[in-house]
């Protein structure tokens, strides 16, 4: 027999968004009853689960702590939802608990894609990447004692991934539909650079290949691609991309959008009065054309769930979501690669009138200091009136900072002329040299296109 409680603000959903929204909620709201329902009792690290595979050992090391949402006096109950009455703003558990809120917030992430028209997905070793540890325990248990792996899909998790069982020493084949890895976020000219270097780590490559077919009787043996080819396969792991969790809000009445997201407001407030959305499940809009976009980012849902968090009770002119830019960094052995708001190639499909530039020094001054690595920056830059739209980095691992550095521009407005006099500090161990700083020279290669 369950029991009746009370929530002034209930949070569903534990990943990232549940987390950062919580605690926001609670730290602005010290006097309300915080609740997050989760399934989960561990936590994965979303953006670290590629790492279980090499870098970690294993998913203990990859938790994200309670120790926040503890601190702040948080409620974690480890539940799973069955039904949301958004008139009588009542919550219904499996545990046969009844939750009545005062305001909810909406957190309940994505799954990993599997489409419906691939033949032999069923079968024994067929897997995915889930933010679930159980699953990702059984799934690092079995692939221990395999040989060969496939894994379709050049996306960040495929591309991580890959290259996380490539260095435990297993023979890799990553299989991606685009002439590139990692082409919808990059370039050519910055994704080429990224396939080479994973290439030359010794993953096997294919592009402008799709997955037909996986065959075996009863688990997997081989995999048929679209070209005709038939590679042999122990396991084969699909990382076809993710999806937003929206049966809950689609059961609750919730709008959702025609990507099939919880249609939400730049307060995060969805369709129904009292109820937020934030992370995932929740819609996007493109920072720069105002689209509906698909992006999904455990730095945007954090973002998101900031916004929810603060606009519970009173909403913020200064405290909305203005769009989402798509801050991506990845990482392939000693090199880095980070993107920021639009490409050249997204810019032109969408009819902005741009012009690049490119800049390539060394992070280090001078350069042969030890760590010292080349670092190119290419910035995507408004015609019309020099406002920066884009950016794409490779160097060392200062690209992760310098691109969210990118993304503040973007976010701010800033136009070359406000890069071309921005004061930056330099030090030789830390920076690239301030003489030739690449953010800053691909800058004034752009102001002498345009003169």
């Amino acid at each position: 027999m369950g029991t009746q409680k009370k929530a002034d603000i209930l949070v569903i959903g534990g990943s990232a968004a549940g987390l950062v929204s919580a605690m926001t909620a609670k730290a602005n709201h010290p006097d309300k009853k915080v609740m997050l329902i989760r399934k989960e009792a561990k936590v994965m690290i979303p953006c670290g689960i590629p790492y279980i595979f090499g870098s970690l050992d294993g998913t203990d090391q990859n938790i994200l702590p309670d120790a926040g949402l503890e601190g702040l006096g948080v409620e974690i109950c480890i539940d799973t939802v069955n039904a949301i009455d958004a008139e009588k703003q009542l919550c219904e558990t499996q545990s046969g608990d009844s939750i009545v809120y005062d305001k909810m917030i909406m957190a309940t992430g994505s799954q990993p894609f599997v489409p419906s028209w691939l033949v032999g997905a069923e079968l024994k070793n067929v897997f995915t990447i889930p933010k679930n540890k159980v699953y990702l325990d059984e799934l690092m248990a079995k692939l221990s004692e395999m040989d060969r792996v496939i894994v379709v899909g050049a996306g960040f998790i495929g591309v991580e991934t890959s290259d996380e069982l490539n260095k435990s020493g297993k023979k890799i084949t990553l299989v991606e539909i685009q002439d590139r890895i990692l082409g919808a976020a990059f370039d050519d000219d910055i994704a080429g650079v990224a396939q080479e270097k994973l290439a030359a780590r010794g993953v096997n490559i294919l592009t402008g290949v799709g997955i037909k077919a996986i065959e075996g009787d009863g688990k997997v043996e081989a995999v048929q691609l679209s070209d005709g080819q038939r590679l042999k396969a122990d396991a084969v792991i699909l990382s076809m991309g993710y999806r937003p969790n929206v049966a809950l809000a689609k059961a609750m009445g919730l709008k959702i959008n025609d990507l099939g997201y919880i249609a939400v407001d730049e307060y995060m407030r969805t369709s129904a009065a009292n109820v937020f959305a934030a992370g995932d499940c929740a819609g996007k809009r493109d920072f720069a054309t105002g689209k509906l976009a698909t992006t999904m980012l455990a730095s945007t849902a954090c973002a998101e769930a900031r916004v929810a968090g603060l606009n519970l009770y009173s909403l913020s002119t200064v405290r909305s979501f203005k769009g989402t830019i798509g801050i991506y960094s990845t990482n392939i052995g000693e090199s880095s690669y980070g993107v920021a708001g639009l490409t050249e190639g997204g810019a032109r499909k969408e009819g902005f009138e741009i012009i690049t530039g490119s800049f390539t020094g060394m992070d280090r001054h001078p350069g042969k200091l030890a760590g010292a690595h080349q670092q190119t920056v290419k910035l995507i830059v408004s015609k019309e009136c020099g406002r920066i739209l884009g950016g794409e980095v490779i160097g060392g691992t200062s690209v992760g900072e310098l691109i969210n550095v990118i993304g503040f521009i973007i976010q701010g407005g800033m136009t070359l002329n406000d890069l071309l006099v921005s004061q930056i500090g330099t030090q030789p161990m830390l920076t690239a040299s301030p003489a030739a700083y690449p953010l800053i020279k691909a800058a004034e290669v752009i102001a002498r296109k345009l003169k």
